[in-house]
């Protein structure tokens, strides 16, 4: 397992570091001190897991976190002194798994590193269920893909599993809280607005238009409804009951 912390503050690093070491003996920890020096150890390392303060030097985690997400969907948790959610909602938008806020527990950071590590791992195959087909939108279960007009979306584990229980539950309206317990587990505490930013990362990756989604409706205070388009029949057997 190896973990890439990327922060200007040598305490930081440090506490973060031995605290990874002491509780984590698995864990291989690398460590970079700016954007730069953090995407060249990213490249060079492939991690595992990436933990990325947003105010560096130079380069921005902001900024650091959109080249990352050009290249991997590995896990990235953003590390923030500020407390405005406007800047937890923006890391998120840009592909953050989570956010910790400082100052921070070495043992809180490393349950977040371990709970998104958790995430990552994709839903199990369903086999023996035909390929799920929305519009142009089409969902293979066996191989845990997407692709849109023929081309594949590339999704980032939650992204999927978000889509996943959306699907499996195709036509229902699926709460707010039992999305986020699906997704992200019932020990999570993640609210709503949480899951809001989510589904607009999914709704900007598969809707025609992302503003006026034809996929996934939101019942307002509710939760969420996956639709098919009206004139696309249903692709056989429930997938709920196929796959259980």
């Amino acid at each position: 397992m190896k973990i890439l912390v990327i922060d200007d503050d040598p305490q930081v690093l440090d506490a973060v570091c031995i605290g990874f070491q002491l509780q984590w003996q698995d864990a291989t920890v690398i460590s970079a001190v700016d954007g730069e020096q953090g995407l060249q150890q990213f490249y060079e390392h492939d991690p595992d897991v990436v933990v990325l303060d947003i105010t560096l030097p130079g380069r921005n985690g902001f900024e650091i976190l959109q080249e990352i997400r050009k290249v991997s969907d590995v896990p990235v948790i953003i590390l923030t002194a500020r407390t405005e959610e406007i800047e937890q909602v923006r890391g998120l938008e840009l592909g953050a798994d989570d956010y910790v806020v400082k100052p921070f527990s070495h043992l809180a950071l490393l349950a977040r590193v371990k709970a998104v590590l958790r995430r990552a791992e994709l839903p199990p195959p369903v086999r023996a269920v035909p390929d799920f087909v929305a519009g142009a939108l089409t969902i293979n279960f066996q191989n845990s893909e997407v692709t849109l007009h023929g081309q594949r979306v590339k999704l980032t584990p939650v992204e999927y599993k978000l889509l996943y229980h959306l699907v499996r539950n195709a036509g229902r309206l699926m709460p707010h809280q039992a999305l986020l317990d699906r997704v992200w587990g019932a020990d999570y505490g993640a609210s709503p607005d949480y899951l809001k930013v989510f589904i607009s990362r999914l709704r900007a990756k598969i809707e025609p238009d992302p503003d006026g989604p034809r996929f996934i409706e939101n019942e307002r205070g509710l939760g969420y409804r996956f639709t098919r388009p009206k004139d696309v029949a249903p692709p056989g057997p429930n997938v709920e009951a196929a796959s259980q």
